[in-house]
């Protein structure tokens, strides 16, 4: 590619920014959530407050997840480039005109263009039409993916380019072994989606009782809002916050 490129300016699937509003609306999502559960155990406006300021983390855990929906979006996509890869050089074709094809295949899914592996396809052609080696240009795009499949793909492709080994064979087998491990994944996500529900309505269960007894059991629940009840209600929110985040840690599945 142009040596005036500024590598800067190339996507980093290890972080995501959020816009403006991407942040604006998650600190008021998340400031409204906080304050709806602070008056809900304690019915004091000024106590309610004091949990507001721990929406700074909203914009956290919204970045997290979209960046983990980005990467797995981007890891399928590569799969699929994949095949469409060996197909092309099995059918015959160069290393470049491969490449050049996947782009055209992944178009066919996605007749937008607007994927991540779409713009590192034409990321890649663009460099071979200025002469840089694909191989330079597949080690590029897996340090900027931070993913184990990728950058495996890239040493073999390095390496079967380098000494001169059968590169259609190098490419089926590598994304045959990368698709079955993606299935696998696929397998435990789904395996586990039902429990990540389950653990959800646990975690919404004691919110939906505390309301349900405050509208229709006022009186019976007055004392949890004055003198040792508040204190009570302290303990049980951080109780619910420490089991948020022990769920969370046990249902978390890196690709």
């Amino acid at each position: 590619m142009n040596k005036s490129e500024n590598i800067l300016s190339l996507p980093n699937y290890t972080v995501y920014e959020l816009t403006l509003l991407q942040k604006s609306a998650a600190l008021a999502f998340g400031g409204l959530m906080l304050f709806g559960v602070g008056y809900l155990f304690y019915h004091h406006w000024w106590l309610s407050f004091l949990l507001v300021p721990f929406s700074y983390y909203a914009p956290k855990l919204l970045r997290e997840y979209l960046k983990q929906r980005r990467r797995a979006t981007l890891n399928l996509h590569f799969k699929q480039m994949l095949f469409s890869l060996s197909s092309s050089l099995s059918a015959g074709r160069s290393v470049e005109n491969a490449f050049r094809e996947a782009v055209q295949d992944l178009l066919m899914l996605d007749p937008e263009g607007s994927s991540d592996m779409i713009s590192e396809l034409n990321i890649i052609c663009a460099r071979l039409e200025y002469s840089q080696p694909v191989e330079e240009a597949l080690h590029d795009f897996s340090r900027r993916a931070g993913m184990e499949d990728i950058e495996r793909f890239a040493d073999v492709f390095t390496v079967c380019k380098r000494t001169g080994g059968d590169l259609v064979e190098v490419v089926r087998r590598t994304s045959t072994v990368i698709s079955e491990k993606l299935d696998i994944q696929q397998e435990i996500a789904v395996t586990v989606a039902q429990k990540k529900f389950e653990s959800k309505a646990l975690l919404v269960s004691p919110l939906v009782m505390v309301m349900f007894m405050s509208l229709t059991a006022g009186d019976y629940m007055q004392p949890m809002y004055t003198g040792i009840g508040i204190l009570i209600s302290t303990i049980a929110l951080a109780a619910l916050f420490l089991c948020y985040l022990w769920i969370s840690k046990i249902m978390d599945i890196p690709l």
